[in-house]
């Protein structure tokens, strides 16, 4: 038997599952705060958050004190039982909403939680059509997957049918322009729900959206929009879903982005935040969504549906945000490093945008139309490399036609320092690869 701790090929024995990406060239071996640290003992600034999901940073000393005294009394149930800590979360989760989102499903993964709530949405209409944007990531379970537009549709066979794309209102890259040359949501957003009556067989039954789209490449949805969008809905009785599994728990500097716009979906899903790492997702709706569901025979039965040792992870992810206040820490934080990448776009002819909100934030690497084809490509993997390279973990989206998106999201619990230092970095690894392209 070879030993546990030798390493000779890592990926000898495992499935490659991220497209055409590769795994991460060292180990991680440990984690704490806003660093994760390779076997060979380098420190890496997580601007990821791990997958997105770590506000809390890793290790929070609140949430290892959470999972030893849980999973050493109460780890996991028949999926019939319920236990205290999961009654607890769904009434807090309720008290954290407004009206009328006072019901919730505790469940694993943001696509589990998306799945739950399309096929509720279904039940509940009596239709099956589904509207997603274009550039959408919802999951890579049969319904979240074919609600994903943004990567993962070739090659798998036939989409389930009644599932459209609406074009993304897009500021940095209009497809619509006014006089002005700025980006014509209102036109657009007509337009999309145009050709979607046109192809719709009349059992539209919801449109599943995140507010701010983040595998899309970070793209805010402009202001009144989001109401425009609840309108279209309420015009042809469809449920609106958000998916916040990146936005919601303080990351945008507001509990959940919805309410920076004061729009309240039907059914709210959340996820990677509410466990802060650990795998927690919920589906919230009202009671009388909730009691349509239930008359008409909901099923949702999963084997870690309703799981204790999750859900006490869960109540203590809401007592540190409450109590360290990191909704006001993301504003805070999130200026800082705004204004820290205005700073580097300034400085540098490759950047492209910086936008977003809190600490979810992109910065667009100039695309092919000025680099020449395949230079984003290039460009984003030089710039990735050379962060990595000084000890700073980020990731980029590459989407055809446009540049390369870095899509930063430090932890909530960052401390000024290391924004700084993140920052820096990048700065340094921008000059490194233009100056090699």
């Amino acid at each position: 038997m070879p030993s546990e701790t030798a390493f000779p090929d890592p990926g000898r024995h495992l499935v490659r599952y991220s497209g055409h990406g590769t795994f991460s060239p060292e180990l991680v071996v440990r984690a704490a705060g806003t660093s994760v640290f390779a076997e060979s003992g380098r420190e890496l600034l997580d601007f990821t958050s791990g997958q997105m999901s770590a506000i809390l940073g890793h290790s929070h000393p609140a949430i290892v004190s959470t999972v030893r005294e849980q999973v050493a009394r109460l780890d996991h149930l028949h999926s019939g039982m319920l236990s205290p800590p999961v009654v607890e979360l769904a009434r807090r989760l309720a008290g954290t909403l407004p009206d009328p989102l006072d019901k919730a499903l505790l469940l694993t993964t943001g696509a589990e939680a998306n799945e739950a709530a399309v096929r509720m949405a279904k039940l509940v209409t009596g239709r099956h059509e589904i509207v997603s944007f274009a550039r959408s990531w919802h999951g890579m379970t049969q319904a979240a997957a074919n609600a994903t537009y943004s990567a993962g549709r070739k090659g798998y066979g036939p989409a389930a049918p009644g599932n459209f794309a609406l074009p993304v209102p897009d500021r940095h890259r209009p497809a619509i322009v006014d006089a002005d040359g700025a980006l014509d949501w209102r036109r657009q957003l007509d337009l999309g729900f145009e050709m979607i009556d046109a192809q719709s067989v009349g059992a539209l039954a919801a449109c599943l959206v995140e507010p701010i789209l983040s595998s899309g490449g970070v793209v805010e949805l402009p202001p009144g929009y989001l109401t425009a969008l609840a309108e279209k809905c309420r015009e042809r009785g469809m449920l609106l879903i958000l998916d916040e599994a990146q936005t919601g728990l303080c990351r945008t500097g507001d509990w959940y982005a919805f309410q920076h716009e004061g729009v309240v979906p039907d059914i709210l899903t959340v996820s990677k935040t509410l466990g802060a790492g650990l795998p927690l997702a919920a589906v919230l709706t009202s009671p009388e969504i909730e009691e349509r569901a239930h008359e008409r025979g909901f099923l949702f039965f999963t084997t870690h549906v309703s799981d204790p040792l999750p859900a006490a992870v869960g109540n203590t992810v809401l007592d540190v945000l409450v109590r360290d206040r990191l909704d006001e820490r993301a504003r805070v934080l999130g200026a800082a490093l705004r204004d820290g990448l205005d700073k580097l776009a300034a400085r540098h002819e490759v950047v492209g945008d910086v936008r977003g909100r809190g600490l979810l934030l992109g910065m667009e690497l100039v695309g092919d139309d000025v680099l020449g084809a395949g230079g984003a490509d290039r460009l984003g993997a030089a710039v990735t490399r050379r962060c990595f390279e000084r000890g700073l973990h980020m990731n980029i989206v590459q989407l055809p036609g446009m540049g390369g998106i870095f899509r930063i999201a430090p932890p909530l619990t960052a401390s000024d320092e290391e924004i700084a230092r993140g920052v820096g970095v990048l700065d340094e690894a921008l000059a490194d690869a233009a100056r090699d392209l």
